[in-house]
């Protein structure tokens, strides 16, 4: 009999790993003793969402890896899932045809580049696995991992320089996972996903660690705040746009509250970075040259 490991078990690792987060008094159980696993039991979870044992077991084991949208919305209530999560863990259980992986577009449209060039805010491309495809120059002065080619998910979690502008760091490198699952879905055993994952574990016990809670976050804006070496402590918003047609990118922008400390802030990096720039130096953006000739690291 071939083994259930044969084929990636998406489905039932992501059900364990919500099992074991979620606190049992939190669902309304009552906790006597010591409990020898973290979580809920399995059966706990089976009552909760009115299934048997036998199937949510079945479930986790791979044995069954397409249950119903009722059964699966069922588990998100017990999980406390929101949207984003939701919408990830019935994307799992969707049959192979349904979400067969199209290749990417990797060519940044022209309009965009040209977008990035004129926008007075630091802003880039990036695409689903958050590889860079493309950066005007006030995005790489704000970091210069931001840049074509980078990966940004190994830049926080490999380059110390990268980590150094973070003061929360362990926070944004949550949410840069979750987003991350978010962003490939149930691709997981997609060739160049899996060799980024791999090298990530490899170089970051903190990435194996989160990566193994599975959490999803959608893909929208969020806060950020930055320690930049020249021009101090930067509290921004992050804008996450997607662009049409595109296979998946992203339009990353980056800005401050009018009239804040960090406008005025980002204003002085964008006159250091013009002071900065060779008196004859090209007005394109870093991200202007073609980058279907650029392999972005995966």
């Amino acid at each position: 009999m071939p083994s259930s490991r044969a084929e990636p078990n998406s489905l039932g690792e992501y059900l364990r790993a919500r099992r074991e987060l979620v606190d049992p008094a939190s669902v309304g159980l009552r906790v006597t003793g010591v409990r020898r696993t973290p979580g809920l039991r399995r059966e706990e979870v089976a009552t909760l969402a009115g299934i048997s044992a036998d199937y949510y077991l079945r479930l986790e084991q791979g044995r069954d890896r397409h249950p119903s949208a009722q059964v699966l919305n069922a588990l998100a209530r017990v999980f406390d899932l929101d949207a984003a999560a939701t919408e990830y863990l019935l994307s799992l259980a969707e049959p192979q045809p349904s979400r067969a992986r199209r290749p990417a577009r990797r060519a940044v449209p022209k309009g965009v580049l040209q977008l990035l060039e004129v926008l007075d805010l630091p802003a880039f491309v990036e695409d689903r696995m958050f590889d860079v495809l493309a950066a005007n120059k006030l995005a790489t002065a704000l970091s210069p991992s931001i840049r074509p080619g980078a990966n940004r998910l190994r830049s926080l979690f490999l380059d110390a320089d990268e980590r150094a502008l973070y003061p929360d760091w362990e926070q944004a490198t949550a949410g840069l996972i979750a987003s991350f699952r978010a962003s490939i879905g149930s691709d997981v055993d997609d060739p160049r996903i899996a060799r980024l994952v791999g090298e990530l574990s490899l170089g970051s016990e903190h990435f194996r660690k989160l990566w193994a809670r599975h959490d999803v976050r959608g893909l929208g804006g969020g806060a950020a705040r930055l320690d930049h070496p020249r021009v101090g402590m930067l509290e921004l918003s992050r804008e996450k746009l997607p662009i049409g047609d595109s296979g998946g990118q992203l339009l990353v922008i980056y800005h401050a509250a009018p009239g804040s400390a960090s406008a005025a802030a980002l204003r002085e990096l964008g006159r250091q970075q013009a002071a900065d720039e060779p008196a004859l130096s090209s007005p394109a953006s870093a991200g202007s040259a073609p980058t279907s000739a650029r392999r972005p690291a995966s």
